[in-house]
């Protein structure tokens, strides 16, 4: 964080004569009227700790539990912890600003506020893509699973969605430090996000604009038609077997990751699919709120409650913390 702060300063003081005259933006949040703000205030802390806690449980289940430790889980694991991240990304710094009564974010914040916004998006895109491969292979080929599913051939596609995210937010953060901001700095929204930002610079946006397009529509396309041929693939193998009770237990296995993706997807296509102009202010924050916050809340339930192994992991978890105390 240090270190992207850092590059934000010279990037900035390399182009302070000409560029950017703002050392700070506005945040106007969810609501502007006051009376409304003690309820976002409680409403948000609460979506906020069970996100953290529903989450870190999933992860330290899998941790603990050596049955969990197969691509599956370990998939699961960062995303997880990329939904962690997501809520940690927003929601405390719009919790401090409503406690405070303050509204301001400092221009490096708010870049790097964007920048880490954009990773864990892109992050969670592809590792859904990822997970219904892992689905895919485990259904369609299980005599091969361990060979296809080796462990570093896991690591590493966990490391590629990483690598892969940053360069991308890396790509728009570079692209927008050069454009000029000169007297308007309110951002109608929650946090820093990229296409409010884009709204708000007094200079040419197309380029910034274009590769928006470009970059989304691929980060968005190339998982979901992964995930696309993976559930045709699997919905074709479950129907080929012939027992009732054979393709409910195979088919079960990809419940949780299906539901995921639909919740998803059916939030984030319409805030990120086209160029921010297209959209009114308000529809952006709702679908900014369901995908970075309503989201990650709902993952921890929608595995633990559809997942009969994360179930009994997150059993003994609990039991092993009673017995200790």
């Amino acid at each position: 964080m240090k270190t992207l702060y850092s590059f934000l300063q010279i990037s900035r003081n390399m182009h302070q004569g000409n560029q950017t005259t703002i050392t700070e933006f506005i945040l106007l949040g969810l609501s502007n009227q006051a009376e409304h703000q003690n309820l976002l205030f409680v409403l948000f802390l609460g979506m906020y700790l069970v996100t953290v806690v529903g989450n870190g449980l999933i992860i330290l289940a899998i941790s603990l539990d050596t049955y969990l430790h197969t691509p599956m889980y370990l998939f699961l694991a960062n995303l997880s912890f990329a939904d962690i991240s997501s809520i940690s990304n927003s929601v405390p710094k719009m919790l401090v600003n409503i406690h405070t009564n303050s509204q301001s974010i400092s221009y490096e914040s708010c870049i790097a506020q964007m920048y880490f916004s954009i990773v864990l998006v892109v992050t969670d895109n592809l590792l859904l893509g990822t997970m219904a491969y892992d689905r895919f292979v485990a259904i369609c080929h299980p005599l091969n699973y361990i060979t296809l599913m080796r462990p570093r051939f896991c690591i590493l596609l966990t490391v590629i969605s990483w690598l892969l995210s940053n360069i991308i937010a890396l790509t728009h953060t570079l692209l927008l430090i050069q454009l000029l901001f000169c007297d308007h700095n309110t951002l109608p929204h929650f946090f820093c996000d990229l296409a409010p930002l884009l709204k708000l610079s007094c200079s040419g946006t197309m380029i910034n604009e274009l590769v928006l397009f470009i970059v989304g529509l691929s980060v968005i396309i190339f998982p979901f038609a992964l995930i696309f041929f993976s559930y045709v693939c699997i919905i074709r193998a479950v129907l080929r077997i012939s027992s009732t009770q054979g393709k409910w237990k195979a088919f079960s296995t990809c419940g949780s990751h299906l539901t995921v993706v639909l919740l998803f997807y059916g939030t984030i296509v319409g805030v990120y699919f086209f160029p921010s102009s297209t959209h009114p202010e308000d529809t952006d924050k709702i679908g900014a709120v369901l995908f970075t916050v309503v989201t990650p809340m709902m993952n921890p339930f929608i595995y633990s409650l559809r997942n009969k192994d994360m179930k009994g992991a997150l059993r003994k978890l609990i039991n092993r913390k009673l017995s200790s105390l």
